[in-house]
């Protein structure tokens, strides 16, 4: 996204980190998160992926509900074409939101849901993000946001994290946008915040142990740590006030 690194930058960071994100168990943990609050209901459902990096939540939208229309939008052009290999059953575009208060063509108020996974805390202006967003949001679209919370480590700093939310920070920011907020929570005590507690000690050294070597894949002690805390996530407590994740639940205005 705009506003925190240029796009060949987007690229070169999904040439390196896109195995480790696919295995991440962070990203598990948001992704079940997101889908768990989505709560579609019944009528047609068309699913906007704000921000689709390489696929992953888009890959899990089209597994829980193979019905759904699924359209992403992402910065990067390496990422739209990692995502558009993964998932074919959804359309994916290389949009910028933060420059762009148009939406890309036939988005103009789709969206019945969308998604928004791990991207405000990349760009410098969320809000203005969050307000070009709802131009692709059908009235009352149910917008469900994740951001991080807690300390920020080394490698959040590698890859572009410009801050770290509280739940009253991002209530604030989609209030801002002119969104209805119906709940945002802390989600992941204790074993999300155990797992950031090690990716935080581990600092730069992390980013190597996640990069990809030549044959496109993680070290093996990356692979067993992240298997390890993969098991240990779907224990964590939800909606109790010391987690370290960041949750929302908003409507777009009528």
């Amino acid at each position: 996204m705009s506003g925190a690194a240029p796009a060949n930058e987007w690229d070169a960071h999904w040439e390196a980190f896109a195995a480790a994100a696919a295995l991440s168990p962070a990203q598990r943990f948001r992704r079940r998160l997101v889908l768990s609050a989505l709560a579609p209901g019944r009528g047609t459902l068309r699913v906007l992926d704000i921000g689709s990096g390489q696929g992953d939540l888009a890959a899990d939208l089209r597994l829980r509900y193979p019905e759904a229309e699924v359209r992403g939008i992402d910065y990067s052009a390496s990422g739209v074409e990692i995502a558009s290999r993964r998932v074919p059953g959804a359309t994916f575009i290389v949009h910028d939101l933060v420059d762009s208060e148009e939406p890309p063509a036939g988005l103009d108020g789709w969206a019945s849901h969308a998604v928004c996974c791990e991207v405000l805390e990349h760009v410098d202006d969320p809000r203005r993000l969050l307000v070009n967003a709802r131009r692709c949001l059908a009235p009352g679209c149910r917008l469900v946001v994740t951001v991080p919370g807690g300390p920020m480590s080394a490698f959040d700093r590698h890859i572009g994290h410009r801050r770290h939310f509280t739940a009253a920070a991002l209530h604030g920011l989609l209030e801002e946008a002119g969104y209805r907020v119906e709940h945002v929570t802390t989600a992941g005590f204790p074993f999300f915040n155990l797992y950031r507690m090690v990716v935080i000690a581990r600092g730069e050294r992390l980013v190597a142990d996640v990069a990809q070597r030549g044959d496109g894949a993680v070290s093996p002690a990356a692979r067993v740590g992240m298997a390890v805390f993969g098991g240990l996530l779907r224990a964590s407590l939800n909606g109790w006030p010391w987690g370290w994740q960041v949750a929302g639940v908003a409507t777009a205005p009528e």
